[in-house]
């Protein structure tokens, strides 16, 4: 076998070589087509071979790709950060630029903590995050993560951060019934402060829609109003983690928008810079900013790529191409095409448990029994088997966790903004044919459906 010298996700498995990708479609160097059903991890919104784009990577690397922060400031940078206010709600925001979403949750922690220390209140430095939830694989981030998987080999490095209930109406950890619960979920985080005491949390952090650890979980009308409500009550800063809603994904510009809520801290990757470049940042409200700027005037994070011009020219263009081709409104209708689309086949398939989402991050969890709502055992490895099926069909699809404990099975299907309705057919078709595929695998005597095939 030949030596490797990549650590690839999983060292010794064949992953075919891509050569090149246009719109939603990549292809491999067997001639092998992909629809990116999953715009890679939730990033590509543009799709693939976007020429604005490239223009604008040739436009900046002709002028200058790379000064260092602490030395010089650049125009693209400039222009980002004033657009970014422009875009976020309350167009009062700061940005401090980083190169991943990993790196963006755990700056908004710091700046958190540092908020309070710069007020005289140094106790303040622990941040509440949910059970269901992922915020990045660095120690800080993870710390404030919930998804059991991805912790579980780092707990004895990671801060013993406070967790609380999920907004998951599917299976309320609560036991209570979505319009009937007065979002007891929410009053579950004052329980927490209270328990803790007030003293000693800088934030809450949470996902507008929580993504990989729980597969597009959309909370219940009210929730996040209720939350900030809590937050503000306590004098607790709001950290919302848009590194997946952000950026139009949603069908609005930032996912807390269709909440009507500002948060005091946001954190972007992924459809920032539509996996063009490494970027990602912090945004941070002027009142959270208010103290530091008073103080000692210095952020104490940072990276060598922080604020990168090429980087930050490449954002600044798929921003504006954004705006250009109304990819907001786009994600917003074309996500309710596809979502109708995956309710049809829940109707169909019986291990298909519910259908949720959001504009274009929508998602599928997976069930043995529909009733109970009992999850696979995590020995069928349902999840990996559908994806498997799909991507040897030519769809790629992203894996989730789902039930409570975050050993369930769910998929989300998320793909790029660009993508057309008769794209959108093809991928539920595939779709349609994985599952089916692998359920008849793992239940060789399904139910027959009634329904007409999708």
């Amino acid at each position: 076998m030949k030596r490797e010298y990549v650590i690839k996700p999983v060292i010794e498995h064949h992953y075919p070589t891509i050569q090149y990708g246009k719109g939603i479609y990549l292809y491999d160097e067997q001639g092998q087509t992909y629809i990116d059903g999953c715009s890679g991890a939730v990033t590509a919104g543009l799709g693939h071979g976007v020429q604005d784009i490239i223009d604008a990577m040739i436009e900046q690397a002709n002028k200058v790709s790379f000064v260092y922060r602490s030395q010089f400031t650049s125009e693209p940078t400039e222009k980002l950060a004033e657009k970014l206010c422009e875009l976020a709600p309350g167009n009062d925001y700061w940005t401090f630029f980083v190169n991943s979403g990993s790196e963006a949750t755990e700056t908004a922690m710091k700046i958190a903590i540092q908020h309070w220390q710069e007020k005289g209140r140094p106790g303040k430095n622990k941040v509440i995050s949910r059970r269901m939830s992922y915020h990045g694989i660095t120690l800080g981030a993870l710390s404030m993560s919930g998804h059991v998987l991805r912790r579980r080999r780092f707990i004895p490095l990671l801060e013993d951060f406070p967790v609380v209930m999920p907004p998951y109406c599917y299976r309320c950890p609560l036991g209570k019934t979505a319009g009937n619960c007065q979002l007891a979920c929410a009053d579950d985080l004052a329980t927490a402060i209270k328990r803790i005491g007030a003293e000693h949390i800088a934030a809450f952090i949470a996902e507008p829609i929580i993504g990989a650890a729980g597969g597009a979980i959309v909370p219940p009308e009210g929730y996040y109003k209720k939350i900030k409500a809590i937050c503000e009550l306590y004098d607790i800063l709001f950290i919302a983690d848009e590194v997946m809603t952000g950026i139009a994904r949603t069908g609005a510009m930032f996912g807390m928008e269709h909440y009507e809520v500002e948060p005091d801290l946001m954190a972007l990757g992924k459809g920032m810079s539509a996996g063009y470049t490494p970027m990602a940042a912090t945004l941070v409200k002027d009142h959270v900013m208010e103290p530091i700027r008073q103080g000692t005037k210095s952020i104490m994070s940072g990276h060598t790529y922080s604020a990168n011009p090429q980087s930050a020219a490449v954002s600044l263009a798929v921003l504006t191409y954004i705006e250009k081709h109304q990819l907001v409104r786009a994600a917003e209708s074309k996500g309710v095409y596809l979502l109708n689309l995956l309710r049809q086949l829940a109707q169909q398939i019986e291990i298909i448990g519910d259908v949720r989402g959001k504009g274009l991050l929508l998602a599928i969890e997976f069930v043995a029994n529909r009733t109970d709502k009992s999850p696979f055992p995590a020995a069928l490895s349902v999840t990996s088997r559908i994806i498997e099926n799909a991507f040897q069909k030519g769809l790629l699809v992203y894996p989730a966790a789902g039930a409570i404990d975050g050993e369930g099975d769910a998929i989300i299907v998320a793909p790029p903004l660009i993508i057309s309705e008769e794209e959108i057919d093809q991928l539920v078709r595939i779709l349609a044919e994985s599952i089916r595929e692998v359920m008849a695998e793992i239940s060789p005597s399904p139910s027959p459906s009634t329904s007409e095939e999708i």
